[in-house]
């Protein structure tokens, strides 16, 4: 796959943060950073990029945090790759960062995919992981079960099965400028829906070639390894607790992600875990409330001994 010519203020977009590239696991990643202090990571989920992190990127700077939000592998600034779109090296890609970033070690906050990977951070690079916090995800071995085992989930979570078709799924990401996108985002949110230009801006990241193609090929991994060696043996290093202490929150009216599959996966988390749940928020509640969210978020960071 060459590297395609990707356009700048579809990316770069300007506020009070700055942008630079860092390279890890074998590749180049995008990055917007602001404030000083503990490094917080943020990782943007589907189908987004690390503009989603915009309010919180801020609302961190001035709690005292250096706020980094990158984009994942194929996704906004940084490379697309051929290969590499599994969650083990996609989690490699989000501790190499950390390294590059000169840190010994970041609090992850993801969510959706970006949940997803910093669930597998966590227990694949713990000395690397000071705090877990995810949104909108929840633990994988949890994902796998509900995906498989309750019809109510698979039925919400029906677009990763169609994504397992051959190309026509990038093409109708990109149809007439991206449009699906501001179907999906519009349909997975609450009631407070976002504005026409904030839906615009994530049609455009979408619409940079071959961005299509790399945000789909996670999903497509973890639906086609369910039944292969390499799933399995995910599966079972995912057996391996996380550590650290973990944030999980969630929008009661999420419609891809039921609250009854991600609720449970404290059972995961050998240290403090604590759950919220926003009542009236959807699939995108550090979006749909930012306020609420990035509250809950700072307190918790800023708290020493945060509750089970």
């Amino acid at each position: 796959m060459t590297a395609p010519e990707i356009p700048a203020p579809a990316v770069r977009i300007g506020g009070p943060w700055t942008h630079r590239d860092v390279t890890a696991n074998g590749a180049r990643f995008h990055i917007t950073e602001a404030g000083d202090g503990p490094l917080v990571l943020l990782l943007h989920g589907f189908p987004q990029f690390w503009w989603t992190w915009r309010h919180q990127l801020t609302a961190l700077a001035d709690a005292g945090y250096r706020a980094v939000a990158m984009d994942l592998r194929g996704v906004g600034g940084s490379d697309r790759t051929p290969r590499g779109y599994d969650p083990a090296n996609l989690a490699l890609d989000v501790t190499g960062v950390i390294r590059s970033l000169g840190e010994p070690d970041a609090a992850l906050v993801g969510h959706d995919l970006g949940g997803y990977l910093a669930w597998t951070a966590a227990a694949m690079r713990p000395k690397l992981v000071r705090r877990l916090a995810v949104a909108s995800m929840p633990h994988p071995r949890r994902w796998r079960s509900a995906m498989v085992g309750d019809v109510r989930q698979s039925r919400a979570g029906s677009y990763i099965w169609g994504f397992q078709r051959p190309w026509l799924p990038e093409r109708q990401l990109v149809a007439d400028e991206a449009a699906l996108v501001g179907r999906l985002i519009r349909e997975w949110s609450g009631p407070r829906l976002p504005e026409d230009d904030e839906v615009d801006v994530y049609r455009r990241a979408m619409s940079i070639p071959s961005t299509a193609h790399c945000s789909i090929e996670p999903y497509r991994w973890l639906v086609r390894s369910l039944a292969r060696p390499d799933g399995f043996q995910f599966n079972r290093r995912m057996k391996r607790p996380v550590r650290v202490p973990t944030l999980h929150l969630h929008g009661s009216l999420d419609p891809v992600m039921r609250t009854r599959s991600a609720a449970g996966s404290g059972e995961y988390v050998e240290a403090p875990y604590r759950w919220r749940l926003f009542d009236g928020l959807g699939h995108f509640p550090h979006e749909e409330d930012p306020v609420a969210f990035s509250n809950e978020l700072v307190n918790w960071l800023k708290d020493p001994e945060p509750d089970r």
